[in-house]
């Protein structure tokens, strides 16, 4: 398998994830001292409290995505290491964060880092399990799924975009989309969801039984990996 990553990008996220994480803890640390100190300003002190709880939960999204190894990214090619040399893979180098193109055709690819039970009911994700820390971070905010079909049919759209701009749009597969939850302590109930979705371990196997069907031929794949490159 061949891998493509963007690691300026990377490394520059990385930064404003630490640098966010530092503003919060400096933001909370004044908003406690004027509490203490100061309370005629006590106004001054919410307002440093609550900014700093937001920039905790900014901090947070970036360390978990871009600051702490593995990285979704590396844990998707752990996963996909021994894959044929006919599949690529592209992190931040495309207009999909996660873009494989391989013999089972084009997939943009959404990692999730929540463990517990995670089940599709009632047409949405719900999450359960995980243990105290777990239900301590959904209380504020941090592990909901939330829609991610959205998210997925917004990348979905914006490679098709990117692909019709560069070749013939007869010419473009289709383009689908994959959930995958990279913890190994996630159980993965995904019933009737619309889009698959599956634990990290199940990965491999799926794209390889997607290849079955070889909707890509190798003179296709190297089509779209050329325009990818541009």
């Amino acid at each position: 398998m061949k891998i493509i990553k963007n690691e300026k990008l990377i490394q520059r996220n990385s930064k404003i994830g630490q640098w966010t994480s530092l503003a919060a803890l400096v933001t909370l640390g004044a908003g406690m001292y004027i509490s203490f100190t100061k309370p005629e300003w006590f106004s001054y002190s919410i307002l440093c409290l609550i900014l700093g709880f937001m920039l905790t939960q900014i901090g947070m999204y970036m360390g978990n995505r871009w600051g702490r190894s593995p990285r979704p990214d590396e844990k998707l090619d752990a996963s996909l290491k021994g894959l044929h040399s006919d599949f690529n893979m592209y992190h931040y180098a495309t207009p999909a964060s996660h873009l494989l193109v391989g013999p089972g055709g084009i997939w943009v690819i959404l990692p999730f880092h929540q463990k517990g039970k995670i089940e599709f009911t009632k047409n949405r994700w719900r999450l359960s399990g995980g243990g105290f820390l777990q239900g301590y971070m959904r209380i504020f905010g941090q592990e909901g799924i939330g829609r991610p079909e959205i998210e997925a049919n917004t990348e979905i759209e914006s490679v098709k975009k990117f692909l019709t701009k560069k070749m013939d749009g007869n010419s473009i597969p289709e383009v689908k989309s994959l959930f995958v939850f990279t913890d190994e302590g996630a159980e993965v109930i995904a019933n009737d969801s619309p889009i698959p979705a599956m634990g990290i371990k199940q990965l491999k196997e799926f794209l390889r039984n997607q290849t079955k069907a070889r909707i890509l031929n190798t003179d296709q794949i190297k089509n779209i990996t050329d325009v990818l490159a541009e």
